[in-house]
């Protein structure tokens, strides 16, 4: 193995805590040498209060993984890939489609690596999904994606302001699945509800249509209480897939043929080390395209405020 590679952290908070630094203390591609936030800190490493200030004081740094809030991605990211380091993105990767594109070009000009990290795409089943749908012909297929927002992201007011994606900030963990498994498709419509209170939507209904004209419809919901669902539905000819739980399990008419732990940011990080290594990007900017062309096509509902 090659030497382990120095990064650092850039926004701390839940999704690092729970997430990125686990990873990151299991994998020997990465020494952590240092954190940048303004509020939160990592114990037995620098801290500090922005990248400019940790790119300043920690010259070996040779990559940064940027998770902050996706409305202030963009000036961090241009920051690293200016300074040639590579640069991990929390998804979404930004908060427009052309502030990441120019990043992508900004990577490349520089002689550094991007990496758009769709978490979702990496669960467990999601590549036997692929697979099954490869080998058959789809009928139609449906995404249900409902979770309570209060458990998941409590009192998170930049999730709610423009840019912060509301309901399609799970979303669109969907959409990575999608659009990885199903053939290229489009948005025909979509209504989005927003709270009389809020700037950005609780619920959705988007109507896609694939490239050969098959139906593909997205429900989501953020107010969704007891169990949540996490589920992408096929019907085909040999049988009807469900791939549930983010995308951990996989059956067939009612049968199970895949399931196992998720260890999807584990498996991010060892990507963006390959990519690394290799010399390469990956940015795959399908995700955020459906969003952004669901927030351009989509009617705005307004429902009854929101409060945490």
């Amino acid at each position: 193995m090659s030497q382990p590679i120095n990064i650092g952290i850039v926004g701390v908070g839940k999704i690092v805590r729970d997430q990125h630094l686990p990873a990151l203390a299991k994998d020997k591609n990465y020494r952590l040498v240092a954190a940048a936030s303004r509020h939160g800190k990592v114990e037995n490493i620098p801290n500090f209060p922005d990248i400019e200030a940790m790119l300043d004081a920690v010259p070996e740094l040779e990559a940064v993984s940027l998770c902050m809030p996706p409305q202030f991605r963009y000036d961090a990211a241009r920051t690293a890939l200016t300074a040639k380091k590579h640069v991990f993105l929390e998804k979404p990767p930004g908060a427009t489609v052309s502030e990441v594109e120019n990043l992508k070009a900004l990577a490349a000009q520089n002689g550094v690596s991007l990496f758009a990290s769709w978490h979702s795409r990496y669960a467990p089943a999601v590549e036997a999904a692929r697979a099954f749908l490869n080998s058959t012909r789809i009928k139609s297929a449906a995404i249900n994606w409902k979770e309570d927002v209060r458990r998941w992201h409590p009192n998170q007011e930049w999730i709610w302001a423009p840019g912060g994606f509301g309901v399609f900030d799970p979303g669109i963990n969907a959409l990575s699945i999608a659009t990885h498994i199903l053939p290229p498709m489009f948005i025909t419509s979509a209504v989005l509800d927003f709270p009389e209170n809020r700037a950005s939507p609780v619920a959705a209904r988007v109507t896609f249509r694939t490239s050969n004209g098959l139906p593909v419809t997205m429900d989501l919901d953020w107010l969704q209480t007891g169990p949540q669902s996490w589920d992408i539905l096929a019907e085909t000819d040999k049988g009807a897939m469900v791939l549930s739980g983010g995308g951990s399990k996989l059956a067939v008419d009612g049968k199970v043929i895949h399931e196992e732990p998720e260890a999807e940011y584990p498996m991010l990080y060892r990507r963006f080390a390959e990519i690394v290594r290799a010399g390469i990007s990956d940015v795959d900017l399908a995700p955020l395209q459906h969003v952004a062309d669901a927030f351009m096509l989509g009617k705005h509902n307004v429902v009854e405020a929101f409060f945490d």
